[in-house]
């Protein structure tokens, strides 16, 4: 049986921040279309978690696409660069892809044009994060806007809304609110730099913010780190 739900669009890279966006997607009431992108990057792991959180989650679909940025490098994700472990710093990492948050937006829109959906919700946070760029609330911002310039949908007067539930939360809120809608925070994976035995590193940036708004939330997180 169809669903008569309005149909939206979730950026689910396996991540913590994504899974949570999800859920907030699913309680707003949306038939939930997840979108993952395998952009050739080091943690791979992370692409089984947004399979399974799709899975738990029974989500509407769930597509996975291939664009390999190894081609350009240019990011301790995407290169043979060292992931940092030296804890959050104020200058923007090596650990930053460059404009990967615009391509992935821009992908989503498509995605979204194609299915007939009119919401996108993406797991931003720039408040407890390594200040990426394409994070900030005015990127999100201007391509709602470009989108709604350079789609048939926008044109036509139904443009697209991209949604950042988490945009203002610190980690501790998105970890209670992992908590509130009942889900497992093992499901989802943050780290950067996984461990030979296919373990969080426990002390890369992503990690560390993980572990710390777990911590000042006053939750366990089930996930176990090798650090």
């Amino acid at each position: 049986m169809l669903s008569s739900k309005s149909p939206a669009i979730v950026l689910l890279s396996g991540g913590l921040d994504s899974m949570v966006s999800a859920a907030r997607a699913l309680e707003d009431g949306f038939a939930v279309h997840a979108l993952t992108v395998n952009y050739g990057q080091r943690h791979r792991v992370e692409l089984n978690r947004a399979k399974m959180i799709a899975t738990k989650l029974k989500l509407a679909s769930h597509t996975e696409i291939a664009l390999d940025l190894r081609a350009f490098g240019g990011s301790a994700l995407t290169d043979e660069i060292d992931v940092p472990k030296d804890g959050v710093g104020d200058e923007i990492p090596v650990t930053y892809v460059p404009a990967r948050n615009l391509v992935f937006l821009a992908l989503t829109t498509a995605c979204a044009e194609a299915k007939s959906a009119r919401d996108i919700f993406i797991g931003v946070n720039a408040l407890d994060y390594s200040g990426y760029p394409d994070c900030r609330p005015e990127f999100i911002e201007s391509f709602a806007e470009s989108a709604r310039l350079g789609t048939k949908a926008g044109v036509e007067g139904t443009p697209l809304t991209i949604h950042a539930p988490l945009q203002h939360m610190t980690k501790a809120d998105i970890a209670k609110e992992c908590v509130r809608l009942g889900l497992d925070p093992s499901w989802s994976w943050s780290c950067y730099d996984p461990t030979a035995k296919g373990l969080p590193c426990g002390e890369c940036d992503s990690c560390r913010l993980r572990k710390k708004g777990f911590a000042e939330a006053g939750i366990v997180d089930s996930t176990v780190y090798a650090q």
